[in-house]
């Protein structure tokens, strides 16, 4: 059966993995895009954004298992939009005419809509059901392929509690935020469901590689 993955998942060391005050202008709130300098300095970032050049470290090794036989991707509706974007028709996520997926991508929202289809392959779905449910739909869709939950906190969250996250990569990035989302709550005893390493890198990132147990 296909896993459900999280790759590249940045939160502070206080477990945010956005800010406060999400908008239109600023999807992480006040983190601004803090959270992700270690990524966009990769060779992966630069490959993925049309340019050239990029690093090759440690950093680059986590950034690229981004892609690798998924199939589809699941977000959560603050990562498809600000707040209220369900009442802009011409809504179509943060990404442009040719998003980054090239791929079917369901966004999970109470609020659903008929499909967007994009340019390079992206089809944005619309679903208003529960992980178990939602990830059943997505399954009929990819067969086999891995599905990527791409976050934000609270829809990983979710999918924690439910146990159907197969691989987590988080990267602990050395900012403290203070407010906003946070992905550990209600997430207690994580370590006894996963097991758990560690790979530290010379800018003080930590990648967090949570394999769940007997999966």
């Amino acid at each position: 059966m296909s896993q459900v993955r999280v790759h590249n998942f940045a939160i502070s060391l206080d477990g945010f993995g956005t800010g406060e005050g999400q908008s239109r202008e600023t999807p992480f709130g006040h983190a601004g895009e803090r959270l992700h300098d270690w990524l966009v300095g990769t060779r992966f970032f630069k490959e993925m954004s049309g340019q050239s050049g990029g690093t090759q470290g440690v950093d680059n090794a986590f950034a690229e298992q981004h892609e690798r036989g998924i199939g589809a991707e699941i977000m959560g509706a603050n990562k498809f939009g600000p707040p209220g974007w369900q009442d802009d028709d011409d809504w179509a996520g943060w990404w442009g005419p040719n998003p980054v997926y090239h791929s079917p991508v369901f966004v999970l929202t109470h609020r659903p809509r008929p499909s967007i289809e994009m340019e390079g392959g992206t089809t944005y779905h619309f679903l208003d059901a529960p992980p178990a449910d939602a990830l059943r739909q997505v399954r009929e869709v990819v067969g086999d392929a891995d599905i990527r939950l791409g976050g934000g906190a609270t829809v990983i969250r979710d999918f924690l509690a439910a146990g159907l996250v197969d691989y987590l990569h988080l990267a602990v990035v050395p900012i403290v935020l203070g407010r906003g989302v946070r992905l550990w709550d209600g997430q207690e005893s994580l370590e006894d469901s996963f097991d758990i390493e560690a790979v530290s890198t010379p800018g003080a990132v930590t990648h967090l590689s949570c394999t769940r147990k007997n999966s």
